[in-house]
């Protein structure tokens, strides 16, 4: 072996470190939250209020305080912020945790739990070499820095469902129900990680669990608020999700229909069909205990949760790119997939960067929802991938 292969295997060996990982993840968080502290405010409509960079992090911070002092969550403050708080309530008062720290603290700290937990969800995952994972955790990293610019919550609702996974396969039932249960009490779409149980045994008890974890974080409000502003909570919750609803088509199936083919689909009927083809592999039975259907499963579930959400943004990519990366590294590098790999990179993740024009931006990528495409190909090729798996395959092999 001559030097240059030598040093070659030593960069490697450094790329695919957990602690190198663990540090790079940690320098980006950093990053994404100096940026945002030490940037100048901004308007959101001309001549309007000036806000903080860091203006989604003050819609979780605040929410708490509206919970404490009995006020409606989920109406405007432009006082205090611009747009609408949209999550649950428990995940106001989950965000006590950082609420009474200096925004610079409370920011960096929240950005370091995203990063952080879809690290250690990667390394938790059993049967794969930890080379492989620090692959799949580079490939995630641009759009997890675009969720954390925007102080977003996706990284870790992607942390939290991998993090599932990881502790289902290791037959913690009890911990792995709560982060998907949690994980809905963030963003509803979560609850399509519940499909995951249909690939374990022992129902039952995961029913059970869940059902426990559902009550319990649903109630854990009523520590703070009477039983009157509880049920106002949940019933304004409800009215303001019904009517965000009606508003967009996000860069998802339903925006890349509309914007390419002017076809206007329902989107209950859309998200409907969506469900049925997602479902369709969980008929392969047999196929349960083999684990790379099981990560399949995993890649489908992170992306479907992105490409059917009529809401959904470029930080929110970082769940669907997790789930790219998963399916990638443990798939045939075949030149298909291949194909679909790199145009993953270049229009989902580099698209909305410097490296292309902002004209291109402007004119093409964002009216034409070219963040998503890629993503809802490889979707596809994930369900045709689960559908010819077979029980003798062992691909995991490749990469143990």
């Amino acid at each position: 072996m001559n030097d240059k292969q030598t040093k070659k295997i030593s960069y490697f060996q450094l790329f695919s470190n957990f602690k190198f990982i663990t540090l790079l993840f940690i320098l980006f968080a950093l990053i994404a939250s100096l940026q945002a502290i030490n940037h100048s405010k901004k308007e959101y409509v001309e001549g309007g209020i000036q806000y903080t960079e860091y203006n989604n992090y003050i819609i979780f911070k605040q929410s708490y305080f509206h919970l404490i002092e009995n006020e409606d969550l989920y109406i405007e403050h432009p006082s205090e912020y611009w747009d609408l708080y949209k999550y649950s309530p428990t995940f106001s008062l989950f965000f006590s945790v950082f609420a009474y720290l200096p925004d610079s603290i409370g920011l960096i700290l929240w950005n370091l739990i995203n990063a952080l937990l879809l690290v250690f969800s990667i390394y938790l995952i059993p049967k794969i070499d930890s080379k492989t994972k620090a692959l799949i955790l580079l490939v995630t990293l641009i759009e997890l820095l675009t969720s954390m610019q925007n102080e977003q919550s996706n990284g870790l609702i992607a942390g939290l469902i991998i993090l599932a996974l990881a502790l289902l396969e290791r037959k913690h039932y009890f911990f792995a129900t709560l982060c998907i249960v949690f994980s809905v009490y963030i963003k509803l779409f979560g609850i399509v990680a519940l499909a995951l149980y249909l690939l374990y045994p022992q129902k039952g008890k995961l029913a059970v669990y869940t059902g426990f974890w559902c009550i319990l974080l649903f109630l854990l409000p009523l520590l703070i608020v009477d039983l009157e502003q509880f049920k106002n909570m949940y019933i304004s919750w409800g009215k303001m999700l019904s009517n965000d609803h009606t508003i967009s088509h996000g860069y998802s199936v339903m925006g890349w229909l509309q914007s390419w083919f002017g076809i206007q689909f329902n989107k209950m009927i859309l998200v409907a069909l969506g469900a049925v083809t997602f479902c369709i592999p969980f008929l392969k039975f047999k196929m349960y205990k083999n684990f790379n259907f099981r990560l399949l499963m995993l890649s489908s579930v992170l992306l479907w949760i992105v490409i059917f959400n009529h809401k959904a943004e470029s930080p929110t990519f970082i769940i669907a790119m997790a789930g790219v990366s998963i399916w990638f590294f443990i798939s045939d590098k075949n030149k298909l997939n291949i194909l679909l790999f790199i145009l993953a990179i270049v229009f989902t993740s580099l698209s909305p960067t410097d490296l292309f024009p902002r004209f291109i931006r402007n004119e093409w990528f964002e009216p034409y929802t070219i963040k998503a495409v890629p993503c809802i190909f490889i979707w596809f090729k994930v369900i045709y991938d689960l559908m010819k798996l077979k029980e003798s395959d062992k691909g995991l092999d490749r990469v143990v």
